[in-house]
């Protein structure tokens, strides 16, 4: 894969295609609980990064709250975002029950994450101009 820069658009190119899809990914602790802090922090920012390079997908920004993770990744479209999140979550749990048995005293069903997550999408354009392009598609053949 290689990237694209054309007038301030960044486009990832693929052997099947060309994309620009940006995820902005949220989700907290089972309960609220704020868990988050010192080691785990650092810890489970490295384990997020060493899953999505295992992956094949990008975690553009990351910020880890007490309560909760916020993530802006990018990844190639045969990837759902579900899919995605489904490994983040599943795999950053294990292994920070793994280096955190502490861990199990708050948790006694070994689930860290609640089961919600809030999915954005984001790209370069906006809904309306994308509605406006499709428009003068029509015009253009018209002529």
């Amino acid at each position: 894969m290689y990237t694209i820069y054309m007038k301030r658009a960044r486009w990832t190119s693929s052997r099947t295609c060309v994309y620009n899809i940006f995820y902005h990914l949220v989700w907290s602790t089972k309960y609220r609980k704020s868990i988050l802090n010192g080691p785990i922090t650092k810890a489970l920012t490295s384990i997020l990064d060493q899953i999505a390079s295992e992956n094949n997908f990008t975690i553009v920004q990351q910020e880890i709250m007490p309560d909760h993770v916020h993530l802006f990744a990018s990844a190639h479209p045969k990837y759902a975002p579900g899919a995605i999140v489904k490994k983040l979550k599943g795999i950053s749990g294990k292994r920070l029950f793994l280096q955190f048995p502490e861990l199990r005293k708050v948790y006694r069903r070994h689930q860290i994450w609640n089961p919600s997550t809030y999915y954005g999408t984001a790209g370069d354009m906006s809904k309306s101009v994308i509605e406006k392009y499709i428009q003068m598609q029509k015009t253009k053949t018209d002529d």
